[in-house]
């Protein structure tokens, strides 16, 4: 049985100052940015997502608010993984980004 997904608020303020947000479904902080990410691209509304761009990332149920940086999130996923099922996780999430 894995981690049970949480419902995830990534948001992200471009450089003209707007926010935009996505809801998605991780099983950790990292994933929910990844996955924030690239469905923030798709979408053609957040442009020049750059390494120092800020994630607002909220958690629901409990919720639960955190922040970090782009270049975090790639840092995270190049570096080494403690199992290898971390790593299967961190190679999928790559793509992501990508």
């Amino acid at each position: 049985m894995g981690v049970p997904l949480k419902a995830c608020t990534v948001t992200v303020k471009d450089v003209d100052g707007l926010v935009h947000s996505v809801d998605v479904s991780a099983e950790s902080l990292y994933e929910a940015a990844c996955v924030g990410l690239q469905a923030l691209k798709a979408s053609g509304w957040a442009e020049a997502i750059g390494p120092a761009t800020r994630l607002e990332i909220e958690a629901r149920a409990p919720v639960t608010r955190h922040s970090l940086t782009v270049q975090q999130v790639q840092q995270w996923v190049n570096g080494g993984a403690k199992s290898p099922n971390e790593q299967v996780r961190k190679d999928r999430l790559k793509k992501l980004l990508s």
